[in-house]
Protein backbone atom coordinates (compact mmCIF):
# COMPACT_ATOMS: atom_id res chain seq x y z
CA UNK A 1 0.00 0.00 0.00
CA UNK A 2 1.34 3.42 -0.77
CA UNK A 3 0.84 6.56 0.94
CA UNK A 4 1.52 10.16 0.57
CA UNK A 5 1.88 13.44 2.14
CA UNK A 6 1.62 16.61 0.44
CA UNK A 7 4.02 19.72 0.81
CA UNK A 8 2.22 22.23 0.87
CA UNK A 9 -1.09 20.87 0.59
CA UNK A 10 -4.20 19.52 2.14
CA UNK A 11 -2.89 15.54 2.29
CA UNK A 12 -2.88 13.37 5.61
CA UNK A 13 0.09 14.60 7.74
CA UNK A 14 1.79 12.48 10.47
CA UNK A 15 2.19 14.02 13.33
CA UNK A 16 5.85 14.24 14.54
CA UNK A 17 7.11 13.96 18.22
CA UNK A 18 9.63 16.92 18.95
CA UNK A 19 11.04 15.56 21.72
CA UNK A 20 14.61 13.68 19.80
CA UNK A 21 14.87 17.00 17.65
CA UNK A 22 16.66 19.17 19.47
CA UNK A 23 20.41 17.88 20.45
CA UNK A 24 20.80 16.42 16.65
CA UNK A 25 19.78 19.83 15.21
CA UNK A 26 22.01 21.98 18.28
CA UNK A 27 25.38 20.42 16.47
CA UNK A 28 24.36 22.71 13.44
CA UNK A 29 23.16 25.74 16.00
CA UNK A 30 26.01 25.66 18.03
CA UNK A 31 28.19 25.79 14.63
CA UNK A 32 26.25 28.33 12.89
CA UNK A 33 26.12 30.58 16.29
CA UNK A 34 29.97 30.45 16.56
CA UNK A 35 30.86 31.16 13.21
CA UNK A 36 28.02 34.18 13.10
CA UNK A 37 30.31 35.39 15.92
CA UNK A 38 33.56 34.92 14.75
CA UNK A 39 32.38 36.65 11.04
CA UNK A 40 30.73 39.34 13.44
CA UNK A 41 34.10 40.28 15.17
CA UNK A 42 36.08 39.84 11.69
CA UNK A 43 37.25 36.53 12.12
CA UNK A 44 36.10 34.41 9.27
CA UNK A 45 37.32 34.25 5.90
CA UNK A 46 34.85 36.95 4.78
CA UNK A 47 36.15 39.54 7.49
CA UNK A 48 38.50 41.63 4.38
CA UNK A 49 36.55 44.55 3.87
CA UNK A 50 36.99 43.63 -0.08
CA UNK A 51 35.25 40.76 0.55
CA UNK A 52 31.05 39.85 1.42
CA UNK A 53 29.67 42.15 4.22
CA UNK A 54 30.29 39.85 7.30
CA UNK A 55 26.35 41.06 8.06
CA UNK A 56 25.06 39.73 5.58
CA UNK A 57 27.14 36.27 5.62
CA UNK A 58 25.81 36.30 9.47
CA UNK A 59 22.62 36.94 8.97
CA UNK A 60 22.48 33.75 6.24
CA UNK A 61 24.05 31.79 8.71
CA UNK A 62 21.73 32.71 11.23
CA UNK A 63 18.85 32.09 9.07
CA UNK A 64 20.17 28.73 7.81
CA UNK A 65 20.67 27.63 11.81
CA UNK A 66 17.27 28.60 12.81
CA UNK A 67 15.93 26.73 9.96
CA UNK A 68 17.84 24.22 11.03
CA UNK A 69 17.06 24.12 14.80
CA UNK A 70 13.27 23.96 14.07
CA UNK A 71 13.76 27.76 15.03
CA UNK A 72 10.71 28.65 12.41
CA UNK A 73 9.41 31.89 13.16
CA UNK A 74 12.78 33.17 14.25
CA UNK A 75 13.99 31.97 10.66
CA UNK A 76 10.96 33.49 9.11
CA UNK A 77 11.56 36.98 10.51
CA UNK A 78 15.40 37.14 8.86
CA UNK A 79 13.33 37.31 5.86
CA UNK A 80 11.58 39.67 3.66
CA UNK A 81 8.23 37.90 3.86
CA UNK A 82 8.14 36.95 7.25
CA UNK A 83 4.75 35.04 7.07
CA UNK A 84 4.94 33.61 3.84
CA UNK A 85 8.35 32.49 5.13
CA UNK A 86 7.27 30.18 8.38
CA UNK A 87 4.31 28.89 6.55
CA UNK A 88 6.16 27.28 3.63
CA UNK A 89 9.19 25.78 5.70
CA UNK A 90 6.75 24.79 8.15
CA UNK A 91 4.75 22.88 5.35
CA UNK A 92 8.07 21.81 3.92
CA UNK A 93 9.17 19.99 6.83
CA UNK A 94 6.16 18.72 8.15
CA UNK A 95 4.51 17.93 5.05
CA UNK A 96 7.32 15.92 4.12
CA UNK A 97 8.44 14.30 7.38
CA UNK A 98 11.65 16.04 7.48
CA UNK A 99 13.41 15.42 11.00
CA UNK A 100 16.49 17.40 12.35
CA UNK A 101 17.53 19.35 9.08
CA UNK A 102 21.46 19.68 8.19
CA UNK A 103 22.41 22.91 6.08
CA UNK A 104 26.27 23.98 5.58
CA UNK A 105 26.61 26.94 3.86
CA UNK A 106 28.91 27.63 0.99
CA UNK A 107 31.16 30.22 0.14
CA UNK A 108 29.08 33.90 -0.91
CA UNK A 109 29.25 35.18 -3.87
CA UNK A 110 28.80 39.04 -4.81
CA UNK A 111 25.95 39.79 -7.04
CA UNK A 112 25.84 43.47 -7.06
CA UNK A 113 23.11 46.15 -6.12
CA UNK A 114 22.91 45.29 -2.84
CA UNK A 115 22.02 41.92 -3.09
CA UNK A 116 24.46 38.39 -2.15
CA UNK A 117 24.12 35.03 -2.44
CA UNK A 118 24.77 31.85 -0.02
CA UNK A 119 24.78 28.73 -1.55
CA UNK A 120 24.12 25.90 0.74
CA UNK A 121 23.90 22.34 0.99
CA UNK A 122 20.81 20.83 2.61
CA UNK A 123 20.82 17.27 4.36
CA UNK A 124 16.89 16.74 4.98
CA UNK A 125 16.70 13.05 6.97
CA UNK A 126 13.13 12.12 5.68
CA UNK A 127 11.41 9.70 9.38
CA UNK A 128 12.32 6.38 8.49
CA UNK A 129 13.44 6.23 4.71
CA UNK A 130 16.52 8.40 4.48
CA UNK A 131 18.17 11.66 3.67
CA UNK A 132 17.50 13.52 1.04
CA UNK A 133 20.61 15.90 -0.22
CA UNK A 134 20.67 18.76 -2.77
CA UNK A 135 22.29 22.17 -3.21
CA UNK A 136 20.49 25.20 -3.22
CA UNK A 137 20.77 29.22 -3.01
CA UNK A 138 19.84 31.41 -0.38
CA UNK A 139 19.59 35.04 -1.73
CA UNK A 140 20.11 38.14 0.67
CA UNK A 141 19.12 41.70 -0.21
CA UNK A 142 20.52 44.93 1.70
CA UNK A 143 17.45 46.84 3.45
CA UNK A 144 16.99 50.71 3.37
CA UNK A 145 18.73 51.24 7.01
CA UNK A 146 21.73 48.97 5.99
CA UNK A 147 20.40 45.79 7.70
CA UNK A 148 20.63 42.81 5.49
CA UNK A 149 17.52 40.41 4.84
CA UNK A 150 17.03 37.16 2.91
CA UNK A 151 15.27 37.72 0.33
CA UNK A 152 12.10 35.35 0.31
CA UNK A 153 11.56 32.66 -3.02
CA UNK A 154 10.05 29.86 -3.17
CA UNK A 155 13.23 28.56 -4.76
CA UNK A 156 15.56 29.29 -2.26
CA UNK A 157 13.60 26.37 0.09
CA UNK A 158 14.49 23.99 -3.32
CA UNK A 159 15.24 25.43 -6.60
CA UNK A 160 12.50 23.30 -7.91
CA UNK A 161 10.03 24.76 -5.79
CA UNK A 162 7.59 27.13 -7.04
CA UNK A 163 4.31 28.49 -7.37
CA UNK A 164 2.95 25.76 -10.06
CA UNK A 165 5.28 22.98 -8.78
CA UNK A 166 5.37 21.45 -4.91
CA UNK A 167 6.81 18.27 -3.18
CA UNK A 168 5.11 15.29 -2.32
CA UNK A 169 6.45 12.19 0.15
CA UNK A 170 5.43 9.21 -0.99
CA UNK A 171 5.78 5.51 1.02
CA UNK A 172 5.65 1.97 0.39
CA UNK A 173 4.55 -0.21 3.37
CA UNK A 174 7.05 -3.26 3.37
CA UNK A 175 7.66 -6.74 5.19
CA UNK A 176 9.91 -6.20 8.42
CA UNK A 177 13.22 -7.88 7.95
CA UNK A 178 13.65 -11.24 10.00
CA UNK A 179 16.84 -11.36 11.92
CA UNK A 180 19.00 -13.33 14.76
CA UNK A 181 22.57 -12.70 16.69
CA UNK A 182 25.15 -13.72 16.17
CA UNK A 183 24.39 -17.09 17.98
CA UNK A 184 21.65 -17.15 15.87
CA UNK A 185 18.63 -15.97 18.74
CA UNK A 186 15.78 -14.40 16.96
CA UNK A 187 15.92 -10.36 17.39
CA UNK A 188 12.75 -8.28 17.10
CA UNK A 189 11.33 -4.98 18.03
CA UNK A 190 9.21 -7.21 19.98
CA UNK A 191 12.22 -8.74 22.40
CA UNK A 192 14.54 -5.44 22.08
CA UNK A 193 12.59 -2.48 21.03
CA UNK A 194 15.39 -0.28 21.02
CA UNK A 195 16.41 -2.04 17.72
CA UNK A 196 13.22 -0.87 15.78
CA UNK A 197 15.00 1.53 13.65
CA UNK A 198 17.75 -0.80 13.50
CA UNK A 199 15.46 -3.73 11.93
CA UNK A 200 13.76 -0.78 9.81
CA UNK A 201 16.76 -0.11 7.95
CA UNK A 202 18.73 -3.49 7.96
CA UNK A 203 19.87 -4.43 4.26
CA UNK A 204 21.94 -7.56 4.83
CA UNK A 205 21.99 -11.02 3.39
CA UNK A 206 21.02 -9.67 0.16
CA UNK A 207 17.74 -7.65 1.35
CA UNK A 208 16.56 -4.64 0.70
CA UNK A 209 14.01 -4.60 2.64
CA UNK A 210 13.20 -1.76 5.14
CA UNK A 211 10.87 1.11 4.51
CA UNK A 212 10.61 2.24 0.71
CA UNK A 213 9.33 5.64 -0.15
CA UNK A 214 10.32 8.71 -2.87
CA UNK A 215 10.05 12.19 -3.06
CA UNK A 216 8.01 13.57 -5.40
CA UNK A 217 7.77 16.85 -7.36
CA UNK A 218 3.98 17.17 -8.34
CA UNK A 219 2.03 19.41 -10.68
CA UNK A 220 0.11 21.78 -8.20
CA UNK A 221 -2.82 22.13 -10.73
CA UNK A 222 -3.43 18.35 -11.24
CA UNK A 223 -1.23 16.28 -8.85
CA UNK A 224 0.49 14.73 -11.66
CA UNK A 225 4.13 13.77 -10.99
CA UNK A 226 6.69 15.79 -13.17
CA UNK A 227 10.00 14.26 -11.44
CA UNK A 228 11.17 11.94 -8.75
CA UNK A 229 13.88 14.18 -6.83
CA UNK A 230 14.79 11.51 -4.31
CA UNK A 231 13.97 7.82 -3.64
CA UNK A 232 15.02 5.29 -0.40
CA UNK A 233 14.95 1.55 -0.11
CA UNK A 234 15.46 -1.16 -2.45
CA UNK A 235 13.66 -4.23 -4.44
CA UNK A 236 11.24 -5.64 -1.18
CA UNK A 237 12.77 -9.23 -1.47
CA UNK A 238 12.67 -9.72 2.85
CA UNK A 239 11.71 -13.27 3.80
CA UNK A 240 13.44 -14.76 0.33
CA UNK A 241 16.69 -16.20 2.13
CA UNK A 242 15.64 -16.38 5.48
CA UNK A 243 16.79 -14.47 8.38
CA UNK A 244 19.61 -12.16 8.43
CA UNK A 245 21.91 -13.15 10.98
CA UNK A 246 23.94 -10.26 12.46
CA UNK A 247 26.72 -9.13 14.64
CA UNK A 248 24.84 -8.38 17.69
CA UNK A 249 24.65 -10.47 20.73
CA UNK A 250 21.17 -10.77 22.49
CA UNK A 251 22.75 -10.19 25.72
CA UNK A 252 24.85 -6.93 25.34
CA UNK A 253 21.50 -5.42 23.27
CA UNK A 254 19.53 -6.27 26.26
CA UNK A 255 21.88 -4.77 28.84
CA UNK A 256 21.95 -1.80 26.59
CA UNK A 257 18.40 -1.60 26.21
CA UNK A 258 18.08 -1.82 30.26
CA UNK A 259 21.27 0.33 30.97
CA UNK A 260 19.56 3.38 28.91
CA UNK A 261 17.00 3.78 31.75
CA UNK A 262 19.46 5.55 33.99
CA UNK A 263 19.56 8.56 31.87
CA UNK A 264 16.61 9.00 33.46
CA UNK A 265 14.16 9.72 30.47
CA UNK A 266 16.29 11.71 28.17
CA UNK A 267 17.04 11.15 24.73
CA UNK A 268 20.35 8.74 24.62
CA UNK A 269 21.97 6.38 22.12
CA UNK A 270 24.76 3.69 23.05
CA UNK A 271 26.53 1.62 20.98
CA UNK A 272 29.30 -1.38 21.83
CA UNK A 273 31.51 -2.94 19.38
CA UNK A 274 34.55 -5.61 19.50
CA UNK A 275 37.82 -4.19 19.59
CA UNK A 276 39.62 -6.72 17.58
CA UNK A 277 37.09 -6.82 14.68
CA UNK A 278 34.95 -3.73 14.92
CA UNK A 279 31.74 -6.50 14.97
CA UNK A 280 28.82 -4.39 16.67
CA UNK A 281 27.15 -6.17 19.65
CA UNK A 282 24.43 -3.96 20.55
CA UNK A 283 22.89 -0.60 19.39
CA UNK A 284 20.63 1.33 21.77
CA UNK A 285 18.32 3.87 21.09
CA UNK A 286 15.74 5.57 23.66
CA UNK A 287 12.90 6.39 23.28
CA UNK A 288 13.58 2.98 21.14
CA UNK A 289 10.98 4.23 18.46
CA UNK A 290 12.33 6.72 15.22
CA UNK A 291 15.48 8.27 14.40
CA UNK A 292 18.79 5.61 14.56
CA UNK A 293 20.53 8.05 16.80
CA UNK A 294 23.04 5.76 17.64
CA UNK A 295 24.64 5.39 14.23
CA UNK A 296 23.22 8.26 12.12
CA UNK A 297 22.87 10.95 14.81
CA UNK A 298 25.43 14.07 13.98
CA UNK A 299 26.54 15.64 17.70
CA UNK A 300 29.53 17.21 18.77
CA UNK A 301 31.88 14.56 20.22
CA UNK A 302 32.95 17.32 22.90
CA UNK A 303 35.78 16.06 25.22
CA UNK A 304 35.61 12.25 24.32
CA UNK A 305 37.41 13.96 20.80
CA UNK A 306 40.36 14.50 22.93
CA UNK A 307 41.64 10.88 22.63
CA UNK A 308 41.91 11.99 18.79
CA UNK A 309 43.55 15.43 19.57
CA UNK A 310 45.79 13.66 21.98
CA UNK A 311 46.79 11.72 19.57
CA UNK A 312 47.45 13.97 16.80
CA UNK A 313 49.87 15.47 20.13
CA UNK A 314 51.73 12.47 20.78
CA UNK A 315 52.07 11.45 17.24
CA UNK A 316 54.29 14.71 16.67
CA UNK A 317 56.01 14.50 20.12
CA UNK A 318 54.37 17.78 20.57
CA UNK A 319 53.30 17.04 24.33
CA UNK A 320 54.30 14.42 26.68
CA UNK A 321 52.37 12.68 29.26
CA UNK A 322 54.75 14.04 32.11
CA UNK A 323 54.88 17.94 30.56
CA UNK A 324 53.29 20.88 32.78
CA UNK A 325 50.47 22.14 30.10
CA UNK A 326 48.64 24.90 32.59
CA UNK A 327 44.94 24.50 33.19
CA UNK A 328 43.47 27.92 33.55
CA UNK A 329 39.72 28.62 34.49
CA UNK A 330 39.43 30.42 30.91
CA UNK A 331 40.52 30.76 27.77
CA UNK A 332 40.03 33.60 24.96
CA UNK A 333 41.04 32.82 21.17
CA UNK A 334 38.02 35.35 19.63
CA UNK A 335 35.53 33.95 22.18
CA UNK A 336 35.87 32.84 25.79
CA UNK A 337 36.55 28.85 26.15
CA UNK A 338 35.94 27.60 29.91
CA UNK A 339 36.21 24.46 31.87
CA UNK A 340 33.46 22.34 33.11
CA UNK A 341 32.19 24.40 36.49
CA UNK A 342 34.98 26.77 35.72
CA UNK A 343 37.63 24.52 37.11
CA UNK A 344 41.34 25.10 37.43
CA UNK A 345 44.60 23.28 37.65
CA UNK A 346 47.57 25.47 37.98
CA UNK A 347 50.49 23.51 36.89
CA UNK A 348 49.23 20.81 35.87
CA UNK A 349 50.69 18.01 33.56
CA UNK A 350 49.01 16.68 30.59
CA UNK A 351 48.24 13.42 32.08
CA UNK A 352 46.26 15.70 34.46
CA UNK A 353 45.10 18.02 31.79
CA UNK A 354 43.46 14.32 30.23
CA UNK A 355 42.06 12.74 33.13
CA UNK A 356 39.99 15.80 34.29
CA UNK A 357 39.21 16.60 30.58
CA UNK A 358 40.68 20.17 30.77
CA UNK A 359 39.98 22.65 28.19
CA UNK A 360 41.76 25.16 28.80
CA UNK A 361 44.72 23.55 28.56
CA UNK A 362 44.10 21.48 25.31
CA UNK A 363 43.03 24.86 23.32
CA UNK A 364 46.87 26.33 24.82
CA UNK A 365 48.39 23.59 22.21
CA UNK A 366 46.63 24.47 19.23
CA UNK A 367 49.66 25.78 17.43
CA UNK A 368 51.51 22.34 18.18
CA UNK A 369 48.75 21.07 14.88
CA UNK A 370 48.58 22.35 11.47
CA UNK A 371 45.36 23.55 10.91
CA UNK A 372 44.19 20.57 8.45
CA UNK A 373 46.48 18.44 11.08
CA UNK A 374 43.13 16.80 13.39
CA UNK A 375 41.12 16.26 10.78
CA UNK A 376 44.33 14.18 8.66
CA UNK A 377 44.80 12.22 11.59
CA UNK A 378 41.22 11.79 12.30
CA UNK A 379 40.98 10.10 8.87
CA UNK A 380 44.56 8.21 8.13
CA UNK A 381 44.40 6.56 11.39
CA UNK A 382 40.50 6.24 12.90
CA UNK A 383 38.94 6.34 9.67
CA UNK A 384 36.69 9.11 10.69
CA UNK A 385 35.40 10.66 7.67
CA UNK A 386 36.07 7.99 5.07
CA UNK A 387 32.79 5.85 3.48
CA UNK A 388 31.97 3.22 5.86
CA UNK A 389 29.17 0.07 4.78
CA UNK A 390 28.41 -1.29 8.27
CA UNK A 391 25.10 -2.74 6.84
CA UNK A 392 22.71 0.04 7.56
CA UNK A 393 22.88 4.34 6.59
CA UNK A 394 25.42 5.61 8.77
CA UNK A 395 26.83 9.09 9.51
CA UNK A 396 30.88 7.98 9.30
CA UNK A 397 31.77 11.86 11.08
CA UNK A 398 33.51 14.94 9.66
CA UNK A 399 36.31 16.59 10.66
CA UNK A 400 36.67 20.53 8.58
CA UNK A 401 38.87 22.36 8.33
CA UNK A 402 38.89 24.91 10.83
CA UNK A 403 37.70 28.36 9.18
CA UNK A 404 39.26 30.95 11.54
CA UNK A 405 41.12 30.56 15.27
CA UNK A 406 37.82 30.56 17.13
CA UNK A 407 36.88 27.05 15.03
CA UNK A 408 40.30 25.45 15.27
CA UNK A 409 40.16 26.31 19.21
CA UNK A 410 36.75 24.75 19.41
CA UNK A 411 37.64 21.53 17.39
CA UNK A 412 40.84 20.54 19.87
CA UNK A 413 37.71 20.04 22.29
CA UNK A 414 35.31 18.29 19.99
CA UNK A 415 33.24 21.67 19.22
CA UNK A 416 32.57 23.62 16.22
CA UNK A 417 32.04 21.73 13.24
CA UNK A 418 33.42 18.77 15.11
CA UNK A 419 30.67 15.91 14.36
CA UNK A 420 30.16 12.32 15.37
CA UNK A 421 27.98 9.61 17.17
CA UNK A 422 27.73 6.97 19.52
CA UNK A 423 29.25 4.58 16.60
CA UNK A 424 32.07 6.52 15.51
CA UNK A 425 33.17 7.36 19.39
CA UNK A 426 33.13 3.32 20.07
CA UNK A 427 35.07 3.18 17.11
CA UNK A 428 37.79 5.44 17.97
CA UNK A 429 38.21 4.30 21.75
CA UNK A 430 38.42 0.73 20.03
CA UNK A 431 41.33 1.94 17.51
CA UNK A 432 42.87 4.20 20.66
CA UNK A 433 43.33 1.39 22.63
CA UNK A 434 44.53 -1.53 20.18
CA UNK A 435 46.35 0.89 17.63
CA UNK A 436 44.03 -0.73 14.50
CA UNK A 437 40.73 0.78 12.55
CA UNK A 438 38.56 -1.97 12.04
CA UNK A 439 35.34 -0.47 10.09
CA UNK A 440 32.37 -1.73 12.50
CA UNK A 441 30.19 -4.06 10.99
CA UNK A 442 26.35 -5.23 11.89
CA UNK A 443 26.13 -7.85 9.16
CA UNK A 444 29.46 -10.13 7.72
CA UNK A 445 30.30 -9.54 4.41
CA UNK A 446 29.52 -5.69 4.13
CA UNK A 447 32.24 -3.87 1.66
CA UNK A 448 35.06 -2.03 3.49
CA UNK A 449 36.69 0.60 0.83
CA UNK A 450 38.95 2.65 4.15
CA UNK A 451 42.17 2.42 4.40
CA UNK A 452 44.05 3.39 7.55
CA UNK A 453 47.27 3.56 9.28
CA UNK A 454 48.00 1.97 12.74
CA UNK A 455 48.88 3.74 15.35
CA UNK A 456 52.27 3.28 16.98
CA UNK A 457 53.06 0.90 19.81
CA UNK A 458 54.24 3.90 21.68
CA UNK A 459 50.82 6.28 21.43
CA UNK A 460 48.15 3.23 22.25
CA UNK A 461 50.36 2.65 25.43
CA UNK A 462 49.92 6.41 26.05
CA UNK A 463 46.66 6.59 25.16
CA UNK A 464 45.53 3.27 27.53
CA UNK A 465 47.63 4.94 30.26
CA UNK A 466 45.68 8.00 29.76
CA UNK A 467 42.19 6.60 30.29
CA UNK A 468 42.93 4.01 32.91
CA UNK A 469 43.83 7.10 35.07
CA UNK A 470 40.91 8.71 34.11
CA UNK A 471 38.70 6.02 35.65
CA UNK A 472 40.97 5.68 38.97
CA UNK A 473 41.66 9.42 39.78
CA UNK A 474 39.29 11.53 36.80
CA UNK A 475 36.16 12.42 35.63
CA UNK A 476 35.37 8.79 34.73
CA UNK A 477 35.19 7.65 38.54
CA UNK A 478 31.88 5.68 38.07
CA UNK A 479 33.34 3.26 36.89
CA UNK A 480 35.75 2.62 39.12
CA UNK A 481 35.37 -0.41 41.11
CA UNK A 482 33.78 -2.65 38.50
CA UNK A 483 35.30 -5.96 37.35
CA UNK A 484 38.37 -5.70 34.49
CA UNK A 485 40.71 -2.91 33.81
CA UNK A 486 38.37 -0.44 32.51
CA UNK A 487 39.48 3.15 30.71
CA UNK A 488 37.50 5.53 29.76
CA UNK A 489 36.80 9.29 29.06
CA UNK A 490 34.20 11.76 29.43
CA UNK A 491 33.13 14.81 27.22
CA UNK A 492 30.72 17.04 27.71
CA UNK A 493 29.17 18.93 24.25
CA UNK A 494 28.34 22.38 24.56
CA UNK A 495 24.59 22.82 22.92
CA UNK A 496 22.90 26.24 22.63
CA UNK A 497 22.35 29.03 25.07
CA UNK A 498 18.79 27.15 25.04
CA UNK A 499 20.03 23.98 25.97
CA UNK A 500 21.93 22.18 28.76
CA UNK A 501 25.00 20.60 27.74
CA UNK A 502 24.82 16.42 26.07
CA UNK A 503 26.59 14.61 28.44
CA UNK A 504 29.37 11.69 26.65
CA UNK A 505 31.27 8.77 28.16
CA UNK A 506 33.42 6.49 26.18
CA UNK A 507 34.89 3.37 27.64
CA UNK A 508 36.79 -0.18 26.83
CA UNK A 509 37.39 -3.20 29.11
CA UNK A 510 38.82 -6.51 27.68
CA UNK A 511 37.83 -6.86 23.69
CA UNK A 512 34.72 -4.23 23.46
CA UNK A 513 34.53 -0.62 23.44
CA UNK A 514 31.31 1.65 24.31
CA UNK A 515 30.20 5.16 23.48
CA UNK A 516 27.37 6.75 25.06
CA UNK A 517 25.48 10.25 24.52
CA UNK A 518 22.89 11.47 26.74
CA UNK A 519 21.47 14.46 25.25
CA UNK A 520 20.98 17.57 28.03
CA UNK A 521 22.23 15.38 30.63
CA UNK A 522 24.87 18.03 31.50
CA UNK A 523 27.79 16.26 32.18
CA UNK A 524 29.09 13.40 31.00
CA UNK A 525 30.21 10.92 34.32
CA UNK A 526 26.52 12.33 35.77
CA UNK A 527 24.85 10.88 33.18
CA UNK A 528 26.47 9.18 30.65
CA UNK A 529 28.38 7.69 33.48
CA UNK A 530 25.56 5.42 35.40
CA UNK A 531 24.69 4.21 31.87
CA UNK A 532 27.78 2.75 30.49
CA UNK A 533 28.51 1.33 34.62
CA UNK A 534 24.86 -0.50 34.29
CA UNK A 535 25.80 -1.80 31.13
CA UNK A 536 29.04 -3.30 32.44
CA UNK A 537 27.83 -4.57 35.67
CA UNK A 538 25.68 -6.99 33.46
CA UNK A 539 27.47 -8.02 31.04
CA UNK A 540 30.52 -10.32 31.44
CA UNK A 541 34.32 -9.57 30.97
CA UNK A 542 35.61 -10.46 27.24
Amino acid sequence: MNTHTDFPGTGPRRRRSRGPVKALTAVAVVAAVAAGGAYATGLGPFGDESGPDPEAVAQARAFLADWSAGHLPAAAARTTRPDRAEEVLRGFTAGLDIDKPKLAAGQPEETGDGTLTVPFTARMPVTGLGTWTYTAKLPLREQGDGTWKVDWKLSLVHPRLSETEKFRLEREETQPVEATDRSGATLSAATHPSLAPVLDQLAGGGKGGGPRGAVELVDRATGKTVRTEASFGGEDTAGDDGPVRTTLDATWQSAAERALAEADGKNASLVALRVDDGEILAVANSPASGFNRAVSGTYAPGSTWKLVTSSALLLKGAVAPDDVVDCPKYLTVGKRFQNVETSEHPDATFRKDFTESCNTAFISLRGKLADAELGDVAKKYFGVGQTWHVGVPSYDGSVPVPRDATEKAASMIGQGRVQANPLIMASVTATAVSGTFHQPTLVAGTEDTTATTPLPPKVVAQLRELMRATVTEGTARVLAGLPGEIGAKTGTAEVSDEQDNNGWLVAHRGDVAIACVVEEGVTGGGSAGPVIRSLLSAVPES
